[in-house]
């Protein structure tokens, strides 16, 4: 994979299907400078580990856009392949975040997540208001993500502090302070511990 953690975000620029619209849209990264975007790579429209993905994302979508983040989908798939499954598809009708239809590849190339068989991986990234990637994961292609762990660690982020495994909302963070006890608390073990060696 060809993208970095604290790197910039690669650009893009795709037709995009939204509900609603009768003709494709142009979408690009540089739209959504100044707010945090989830992106999250998909395989293919008509597949079930897929549906329930999407879906997940749409039911948190307000909670995301409390946090000023915008969700956006893509697949390898076309504006009138999205259009069918989304139009077609009951439980897709909550979805109201744009899907990039990027049949050129040059999305899927650019953030490394690009098949062989000309299908994207299942592959998620958080970018803050800058452009860079925050947040990069991968998952096999048999399991489904879990769109409530993008949002913690979304929320994570946009604390700008350390966060503990699991933090959630409300909890408190690893403040600088308690960090600097960490440390002198390693310095003290680590002058006892050779202390102790000497004296031998």
């Amino acid at each position: 994979m060809n993208v970095q953690v604290g790197k910039p975000a690669p650009e893009f620029e795709a037709e995009a299907y939204r509900r609603g619209s009768l003709e494709a849209a142009r979408l690009s990264l540089k739209d959504y400078r100044g707010r945090w975007v989830v992106l999250f790579f998909y395989m293919r429209d008509f597949t079930l580990i897929c549906q329930t993905e999407i879906c997940a994302y749409a039911d948190l979508e307000g909670q995301f856009q409390k946090e000023a983040a915008e969700i956006v989908a893509a697949s390898t798939d076309s504006f009138s392949s999205h259009k069918a499954w989304f139009e077609s598809n009951p439980r897709l009708g909550m979805v109201n975040y744009p899907v990039l239809a990027d049949t050129s590849h040059q999305a899927s190339e650019a953030y490394g997540v690009l098949l062989p068989a000309g299908t994207a991986q299942r592959a998620t990234f958080i970018i803050d208001p800058e452009g860079a990637v925050r947040y990069v994961d991968v998952t096999e292609l048999n399991v489904g993500r879990n769109a409530r762990e993008t949002l913690r660690v979304l929320q994570a982020l946009k604390t700008g502090e350390p966060c503990p495994a699991g933090w959630r909302p409300g909890q408190p963070t690893l403040s600088a302070e308690a960090l600097a006890i960490e440390e002198l608390q390693r310095e003290r073990v680590r002058v006892v511990s050779a202390e102790g060696q000497s004296g031998h």
